[in-house]
């Protein structure tokens, strides 16, 4: 019986060596499907959502609201952000897509193909300089927090294509996002007499 195991435990050793291997295949070399597969994992858990996806509020709290995956912040109106403190020195919004702190407001941008408030109109080079430059668009303004961009600035270039692959499959929403907002202005000093 176990000569029987042995040649089962092998199979299945090489077995999941073969899937692992899928998965970290260069996108060139991997089937199309197996690329946006890839992808759409990476952004399951690597928390894309958590900040990208509007969220609607369940008896557990925030639920992902999967019909606007990854469309961003949804403008709703909002006071200003309350006022930092040593204890609370970051606030978000109920959806966990708005975000003030010391940097100021930041809105969790639209990740999906729509051409005019999404990245449709990026190429798959602009959507890699970004995550590796934390520059939006890969050259201008930076991406503020809380975009962990130095964390994912670490993938591999495969794993970003496949990233981006995933994104261009799902449905474009029409979303225009917010630009930050800078932090509010330090009060002037006071002159003394």
């Amino acid at each position: 019986m176990k000569k029987l195991l042995v040649p089962g435990a092998i199979a299945a050793a090489a077995a999941s060596m073969a899937l692992f291997t899928l998965g970290a295949a260069p996108a060139g070399k991997a089937k199309p499907g197996a690329v946006v597969a890839r992808g759409k994992y990476l952004v399951a858990t690597s928390a894309c959502n958590d900040c990208h996806t509007p969220k609607n509020m369940g008896p557990n709290g925030p639920e992902f609201d999967m019909t606007r995956e990854l469309a961003g912040y949804v403008a709703v109106k909002m006071p200003a952000p309350p006022a930092s403190s040593g204890a609370w020195p970051i606030h978000a919004n109920g959806e966990l897509t708005a975000w003030a702190g010391p940097w100021g407001v930041s809105y969790s941008r639209n990740l999906t193909p729509d051409m005019n408030t999404g990245i449709g109109s990026w190429s798959e080079e602009t959507f890699i300089k970004a995550i590796r430059t934390g520059k939006h668009m890969g050259v201008s303004r930076p991406i503020l927090p809380p975009m962990p961009w130095q964390v994912y600035s670490q993938m591999t270039d495969q794993d970003l294509k496949a990233i981006y692959a995933y994104l261009r499959t799902i449905p474009a929403i029409n979303n225009p996002t917010p630009d930050p907002a800078p932090p509010p202005a330090a009060p002037a000093p006071t002159k003394k007499k």
